[in-house]
């Protein structure tokens, strides 16, 4: 009897992990097509704020519609214009780069064998291979900027969102049986979104500019470039912020020396600290976040499926989807696993009092 009951379970359990295999799989296959959807979608939800702010003042949809459209191309030219120019450069001075970091490998292991630290032959090189940062740069920023390449189809994508943004609750109310719980989860779920978007927008972007303005203060090559990167991975909590340090420091240290490394290293370090652990948190809240664990595997997930872009776009991704089960009673405990440590309001020994007082009544 308890094996017919066990049964359903399990073949549905099976169907849901194959219907989900082959999802992920159509994604992969349509990476093309869904990575500038994707892009569309994200600038829609940074700029709905903007477009419903403007029409509570007054202005018609349609000018108002115009001006974010407006803003939006300026943004993308303009960070299309730093990838496209910085990138050609970067790409042409690589070999230059990854030879000096050869260069300072070996003065590495000429010190260590000084102070009596044998290593082998090639072993840094082989384990710890520096130069590959830099590739890893190049070929991110390569990815991003063919992508940018489609500005008219993202554009266009966008028009048409944000056109339908101010419709879609009136719909939802249409196909739901409960309308007012439905549109009171919908209404939760987007200001969850939004809130979360434009909070680590607002900090991503003081990120980048701060370290644009200090690497250019200091020296290093292509401050932009590492501005923009700086903006884009403090997308990614806890490692973003140190991988896009990597290639700056690398670079101070090859072109420059290791004062300015030293230097560079230490601006990330007090602008990430400043805002990423004294100012988000202030604005963001405990709800709004992810796991360490979660984040990481997030990477790797949407990094596989769609490529170096996925990357960038993995934390917001993930955390839409949490946001959403969250917000769902069948799916709630989903969504709080996905998020960070709890902090228990009561020690756990009252907790366990309170417990045992419970038994004994």
């Amino acid at each position: 009897m308890l094996a017919d009951v066990q049964k359903p379970s399990v073949v549905r359990y099976m169907v849901g992990a194959a219907a989900f295999v082959v999802i992920i799989a159509g994604m992969k296959a349509a990476s093309a097509i869904l990575i500038p959807f994707l892009l569309s979608a994200f600038l829609a939800v940074i700029s709905a704020p903007s477009l419903f702010w403007m029409k509570r003042k007054g202005l018609p949809t349609w000018l108002a519609l115009l001006a974010v459209v407006l803003i939006i191309s300026v943004g993308v030219t303009a960070v299309s214009t730093v990838v496209g120019t910085s990138v050609a450069s970067f790409s042409q001075n690589i070999p230059g780069y990854q030879a000096g970091l050869q260069e300072k490998t070996q003065d590495l292991v000429i010190l260590l064998e000084r102070v009596g630290v044998e290593v082998p032959e090639n072993a840094l090189q082989q384990y710890f291979n520096p130069g590959l940062a830099m590739r890893m740069v190049q070929n991110l920023f390569t990815a991003f900027g063919g992508v940018l390449s489609n500005v008219f189809l993202i554009l266009l994508t966008v028009i048409f969102m944000l056109l339908e943004s101010s419709g879609f609750p009136t719909k939802l109310r249409a196909l739901s049986t409960d309308p007012n719980s439905s549109e009171k989860q919908f209404d939760v779920i987007a200001e969850n979104m939004k809130r979360y978007v434009g909070i680590k927008t607002t900090t991503s972007f003081a990120t980048g500019l701060l370290i644009a303005i200090w690497l250019t203060i200091i020296g290093v090559d292509y401050p932009l470039l590492w501005g923009l990167l700086a903006f884009l991975l403090n997308f990614v909590p806890s490692i973003g912020s140190i991988i896009a340090a990597v290639p700056p420091v690398l670079l101070a240290l090859v072109v420059v020396g290791p004062g300015t490394a030293g230097l560079a290293a230490l601006g990330f370090a007090v602008v990430n600290v400043c805002i990423g652990n004294m100012i988000e948190p202030k604005f963001m809240g405990e709800g709004l976040g992810l796991s360490t664990l979660v984040v990481f595997l997030s990477l790797l997930f949407w990094g596989w499926v769609l490529g170096p872009v996925g990357m960038l776009l993995a934390v917001p991704l993930t955390m839409a989807a949490k946001i959403v089960l969250e917000n769902n009673e069948s799916t709630r405990a989903v969504g709080i696993l996905l998020g960070p440590s709890i902090k228990p309001s009561e020690p756990v020994e009252k907790v366990a009092e309170k417990v045992a007082e419970k038994d004994d009544s």
